[in-house]
């Protein structure tokens, strides 16, 4: 019981708690600024009614999702200083510095340009505002690589020396730190999986609209192009996961060793699909695991020896010290799995909503339909599903948008989790980082406070993402159709008040 509700436990479990929260709002922002600003894009080059109305739906939806994510990321900073003091002391000068940058440069754009976007459809011409929502998506892609950034030197810290004299890791080389190959594999893999995150989304409320009959031509779009992004950030995901696996493993080989299971190292690994065993005698009592893969996951070859935990283990105690230097094996093992499972999915969902939905010049005439209708979704070309299993297909797309929630959040609990008893690899200990001063009550009561609060603020962007997506795209006014040509806008009464355009 004391373990369990040690400060260092509490902190850990409200920092886990707070992030994985969090990150649900990241991949949202970061993609759908970037698939609104494609959207509005399009109509500043068709003109066409679908894609402003497009926009302004998504563009809604998004704005609901950055205001939360600002809210939540608030509390992650305050965190370092409340319940992690001894890290800050020891990694402040290095850890501190990408995230200024992300303050400076990143936030600056996100925050400055996203308010003439939602201020300036009435005051702005057509591709002046259509560059605010470009830069306002430039500015979520640059803020996520520069915190991964930091995270990234947490797996594996470069640029830097520790001043004995002073009792802390000091910044020697500030642009390693920013492009080293753990932050630029970390960035591809996350980033790609942030655009799966987005393009199962729109899959999904598209999917919910058409299943209904509304807003056939909007959520037609809306449909084509979450397809699209799904599968192309599907294998992009894929194959970034795979170099990333490989940095892993040349830099963290217990964190690889964990997630496979592995116990004892073997040439031509095998990749574990099922395993269950004990850990404190460390083996596998039931395993199902296919020879050879995971040793070209890590090396590409399927004959590489490849260490295990108990190798890596001793290992590290000669190096270290004393001590048990293995992370928690059955979440570092699951949430591999599910991070992987739940991402294939949702890219295999994908290539079946493409195939069924596929162009005009795929199918018979008998089977195209207008831009107002529902798509047929024909399986062969000349048989469509039936209405029922139409139905069954609309209903599984909707609830494939949390599959790819799903699979961030366990890839972030594993890379987190599968680090551990390190908070920065080979340097500080997670035991050594906790604030001294913070008593056990006190970070209790906040990890309740916080896990109420949170509760509090899902249901209200629940109900408000609920509320708006039901309502479907708005109706566009004269004043959208015939933007200003001319920054201030062509009307005379220049005093009248900024409209939100919603």
């Amino acid at each position: 019981m004391e373990l369990a509700l040690a400060p260092e436990t509490l902190a850990r479990w409200q920092f886990g708690t707070t992030t994985v929260y969090h990150f649900l709002f990241v991949p949202l922002t970061i993609s759908l600024a970037a698939l609104t600003a494609g959207l509005q894009t399009a109509w500043v080059r068709t003109n066409k009614e679908k894609y402003l109305r497009a926009t302004k739906f998504w563009g809604k939806l998004f704005l609901i999702n950055i205001a939360m994510g600002v809210v939540t990321g608030i509390v992650q900073e305050f965190q370092f200083g409340m319940n992690w003091s001894d890290y800050s002391r020891f990694v402040g000068d290095i850890f501190g510095a990408p995230l200024a940058f992300e303050a400076l440069i990143a936030f600056f754009f996100e925050s400055t340009f996203i308010g003439l976007w939602i201020f300036g459809w009435d005051k702005l011409p057509k591709k002046i505002h259509l560059a605010c929502i470009w830069l306002v998506s430039i500015g979520t892609v640059l803020s996520a690589y520069f915190i991964l950034a930091a995270n990234s030197w947490m797996q594996h810290p470069v640029g830097y020396r520790i001043n004995k004299e002073r009792g802390r890791a000091e910044l020697t080389d500030f642009w390693h730190v920013l492009t080293q190959n753990t932050a630029l594999a970390q960035f591809f893999h996350t980033l790609t999986a942030a655009f799966l995150v987005g393009g199962a989304f729109m899959v999904g409320i598209a999917a919910f609209h058409l299943a209904r009959k509304k807003h056939i031509p909007v959520m037609r779009t809306s449909l084509r192009l979450g397809l699209i992004t799904v599968v192309i950030s599907g294998l992009l995901t894929a194959v970034s996961g795979d170099q990333l696996g490989k940095v892993m493993f040349k830099q963290q080989p217990m964190k690889m060793a964990a997630a496979e299971a592995l116990w004892d190292g073997e040439d031509a690994a095998p990749f574990s699909i099922f395993a269950y065993g004990d850990v404190s005698k460390g083996h596998n009592s039931v395993e199902i695991s296919i020879p050879g893969v995971l040793s070209f996951l890590a090396d590409d070859d399927f004959h590489s020896y490849v260490p295990g935990i108990n190798d890596i283990n001793k290992a590290e105690q000669e190096r270290f010290g004393p001590g048990d230097y293995r992370p928690n094996i059955p979440v570092a093992f699951w949430s591999f799995r599910w991070m992987i499972g739940f991402g294939m999915a949702s890219f295999g969902l994908g290539i079946l909503g493409l195939w069924l939905t596929r162009k005009k010049f795929m199918l018979p005439e008998a089977m195209r339909t207008g831009e107002d209708e529902v798509p047929n979704l024909v399986l062969f070309r000349n048989k469509a599903l039936s209405p029922r299993l139409a139905r069954c297909y609309w209903i599984v797309a909707l609830w494939t948008l949390l599959f790819p929630l799903i699979a961030n959040s366990w890839g972030w609990i594993f890379t987190e989790m599968g680090r551990q008893p390190w908070v920065v690899y080979g340097v500080l200990r997670t035991r050594d980082a906790v604030s001294p001063g913070v008593s056990q009550g006190e970070v209790l009561t906040s990890l309740i406070v916080f896990t109420a609060l949170y509760a509090v603020l899902a249901v209200i962007e629940v109900r408000l993402l609920l509320k708006y997506i039901k309502a479907g795209p708005p109706e566009l006014t004269d004043d959208d159709l015939n933007p200003p040509t001319r920054i201030g806008g062509d009307h005379e009464d220049a005093d009248r008040p900024m409209a939100f355009s919603y």
